[in-house]
């Protein structure tokens, strides 16, 4: 199925209800990247990663599945694209190891997440310091041209180029290609309802496929500063879905009013996302769709995968 197009890797971990910080900085600009036919996509659930945060096997399944629903619903199209679970294709793991063997526990400190967790005194499992090698695996194992990643994660693809070019150069061997991050253009940070970044972790989202009164809520729920002309937590979610040209003529209309301004957003968003949450309830009503899409999805991973892995034992010895 991969062709001769360059790969384009892509995942997400199944750690909490997906946001419109998800969609808006990551999933709609998979959606138009696939639409272009310049890229074969590979887009895989990272449940091994999330097994850092996710230790209960029951919301594992769970969220898993939706996430693979999400991403269909969300425009992404199964017969196009490779979706697939880490945990199914053994390789990620089996190549993790191997980079664990050629890297330094100095050059893991200099890694993003561990630097933070360390500053936050948190207690750091072999997992978290490990993440980064387990995500060279993940981009490495399919020969990946490009990963899309906001400018806060191109780390993680500097760090993956280092695995490749150290083991490339311990083997005396052009096993692995050095994947190239994508800057994703004009993917403003999503603020949450309390202003800050929208994320799982400080509980300040708004829910994708959320229905309308729970949205309602949720945008009423919004952190408003009085001190200047506008609402910019309201104004700033609200030009994910309309132009400056629209929006100034409003907010000034109703400067002042900013209960009239959150329902202006409510309508907006409601129109918006309500395409995206009908058809994520039809694949909700046939759970045999994501089924079926994930058999083939581990079928394609494995056959590419091992494909990399035979020529990676060989150039260890171990084959």
């Amino acid at each position: 199925m991969t062709g001769k197009k360059p790969i384009l890797l892509s995942a997400i971990k199944p750690t909490g209800d997906l946001h419109i910080g998800n969609y808006f900085g990551v999933m709609r600009q998979l959606v138009e990247l696939s639409k272009t036919g310049k890229y074969q996509l590979l887009v895989f659930v990272a449940n091994y990663h999330a097994l850092n945060t996710v230790q209960d096997a029951e919301e594992m399944r769970q969220r898993t599945r939706e996430l693979v629903r999400a991403y269909i619903a969300t425009g992404l199209d199964p017969k196009e694209v490779i979706f697939f679970k880490q945990s199914d294709v053994p390789a990620h793991t089996e190549l993790c190891w191997i980079f664990d063997t050629i890297t330094t526990m100095p050059y893991l400190m200099r890694a993003h997440a561990y630097k933070d967790a360390e500053a936050k005194n948190k207690e750091i499992s072999v997992g978290t310091f490990n993440y980064p090698l387990l995500m060279a695996a993940d981009i490495l194992l399919y020969d990946t041209a490009v990963v899309p990643v906001g400018a806060d994660q191109k780390q993680h693809v500097e760090i993956t180029r280092d695995v490749a070019e150290k083991f490339n150069r311990i083997f005396k061997a052009d096993v692995f290609r050095l994947p190239e991050a994508y800057i994703m253009p004009e993917v403003a940070t999503v603020p949450g309802i309390d202003g800050q970044k929208m994320s799982k972790s400080y509980g300040n989202t708004i829910s994708i496929f959320a229905s309308r009164d729970e949205l309602a809520k949720q945008i009423m729920s919004i952190v408003t500063d009085s001190s200047g002309k506008r609402p910019e937590n309201v104004y700033r979610m609200h030009r994910l879905v309309r132009t400056d040209a629209e929006l100034l003529p409003l907010y000034d209309a109703h400067r002042g009013n900013y209960k009239a301004l959150k329902e202006l957003l409510i309508e907006d968003l409601d129109r918006y996302l309500a395409p995206l949450r009908a058809a994520y309830g039809l694949l909700k009503d046939d759970s045999s769709i994501i089924d079926d899409v994930l058999a083939r999805g581990r079928q394609e991973a494995r056959t590419i995968s091992e494909a990399k892995m035979e020529e990676v034992r060989r150039t260890i010895g171990v084959y």
